[in-house]
């Protein structure tokens, strides 16, 4: 079958087999998914910047049905290929039949990158691509602890910086929702110690921390647990203050992540209660009564459904840095009136 698994993703894009045309890049995180296809994009040496040698489709907004095959199919006039890079894939009708009509008779001269979100296995447009010959499927989820590591030390070490252990597990702690938001993040730490030659646990707090003076948690608390108002008080100070919205929304994603892991325990026999008690990372002591309030009101599906909307939301929010707060706000939003929906 045409896929890797997600652990052999990073070697295979150092080398991509030249005999695949068709490459789909997909999974639950949004920025991993997009940072990926960029390399890719850039393995094929082609100038991206270039608009004859590389046709980008948003597959969710594209009103006409044919035009990825007609792309796919169009003679190059400046190249020997072209790239037709498609993003916000899922299981269109239109992205499938194109999928299979070029997988039965592959272009000659064209190679195609395909972003999607989370497919399911047995989903029409996996299925297609791991039937087919000369095309690859490689999945993206959300990075583990060795992968934060490689992405700490990748942007740490451009600015020759060094990490002690007690400052990487503090920055950890903040990181691993969303890898464009993580890139982000270390990015501004990066700044932040230009220059001093080491990053310390100071540091990681000043620059990582809520500047502003609101306590993030206090504000993700009140989305689970649907305290509407109260959320948007304290969303709006954080924009007042200065601080980028999508830090909410990655704080959000990764509190996401963590209760699906204490939600998997509440199903399985312990109590709320227990499962706040035994979370590693810890949950803050004066935190624990929330949580468990929001255990109990969100389902594994919803938590699910709550992880994929945050994802679009923060990615949404670095393609359109001018509409970021209002995508922020919309996204969190909707998640505290389902929280607030599920206490009655």
């Amino acid at each position: 079958m045409a896929q890797k698994k997600a652990h052999e993703v990073d070697s295979w894009l150092a080398r991509p087999d030249r005999d695949i045309f068709l490459v789909l890049i997909y999974g639950p995180d949004r920025g991993l998914v997009s940072e990926r296809a960029r390399s890719f994009a850039q393995k094929t040496g082609l100038p991206l910047d270039d608009p004859f040698s590389v046709v980008r489709i948003d597959a969710a907004e594209t009103d006409e049905p044919d035009r990825l095959l007609t792309e796919a199919r169009t003679v190059p006039m400046f190249a020997d290929r072209r790239l037709v890079w498609v993003r916000g894939a899922a299981n269109q009708p239109a992205v499938v039949g194109a999928m299979k009509s070029l997988l039965a008779e592959p272009p000659s001269d064209c190679i195609l990158l395909i972003e999607a979100g989370d497919l399911k296995k047995g989903s029409a447009l996996r299925s297609a691509v791991e039937g087919g010959a000369g095309a690859m499927a490689l999945p993206c989820y959300s990075d583990d602890a060795r992968s934060i590591d490689a992405v700490i030390d990748d942007v740490l070490s451009k600015e020759k910086l060094t990490i002690g252990l007690e400052a990487r597990q503090i920055l950890k702690a903040n990181l691993g929702g969303d890898r464009l938001a993580s890139r982000s993040e270390l990015e501004k730490l990066a700044l932040y110690c230009s220059g001093s030659g080491e990053v310390t646990a100071e540091d990681v707090r000043a620059a990582i921390g809520d500047a502003s003076g609101v306590n993030m948690d206090t504000a993700i608390d009140a989305v689970f647990c649907g305290r509407i108002s109260e959320f948007d008080t304290l969303f709006s100070r954080h924009v007042a203050g200065g601080n980028p919205a999508f830090l909410v929304l990655s704080a959000a994603l990764r509190n996401v992540q963590a209760m699906q892991i204490m939600r998997e325990q509440v199903e399985s026999g312990k109590t709320p209660a227990a499962a706040v008690a035994s979370a590693r990372p810890p949950v803050f002591f004066a935190r624990r009564r929330a949580v468990e309030q929001a255990l109990q009101r969100w389902t594994r599906a919803k938590l699910q459904a709550a992880g994929e909307r945050l994802q679009g939301a923060i990615l949404k929010s670095r393609q359109h840095p001018a509409m970021a707060v209002s995508l922020s706000r919309q996204a969190l939003l909707a998640l505290a009136i389902e929280g607030a929906r599920a206490a009655r």
